[in-house]
């Protein structure tokens, strides 16, 4: 439970984060080390994700949550407008 918890914390504010980054500079960050303005519990959330910025957006993995690694998935409308290309969190079909 809490490895679900923290994890989803972590890889919503690494995204956030990063699409922040886009929208004030143009592009997104060569690593994780470019963000800037950064709160102090960020450094937490964006030490257990792998980024790696990639031609026409970036790829995001989640590594950790409190002390394991949780298996995530988010609806497909969370994805929307994002410049997340591949992921290990997994894209769980909308309710028809």
């Amino acid at each position: 439970m809490a490895d679900a918890k923290f994890g989803d914390q972590h890889f919503k504010t690494a995204i956030s984060l990063i699409e922040l980054h886009k929208l004030r500079t143009g592009s997104y960050p060569e690593t994780l080390k470019d963000l800037q303005f950064t709160g102090d519990w960020d450094p937490i959330a964006l030490g257990s994700v792998k980024y790696q910025r990639v031609s026409g957006g970036y790829e995001l993995e989640l590594t950790r949550g409190w002390m394991g690694k949780p298996e995530l998935s988010y609806p497909a409308s969370f994805w929307k407008g994002l410049g997340l290309v591949k992921s290990n969190v997994k894209i769980t079909p909308e309710p028809s």
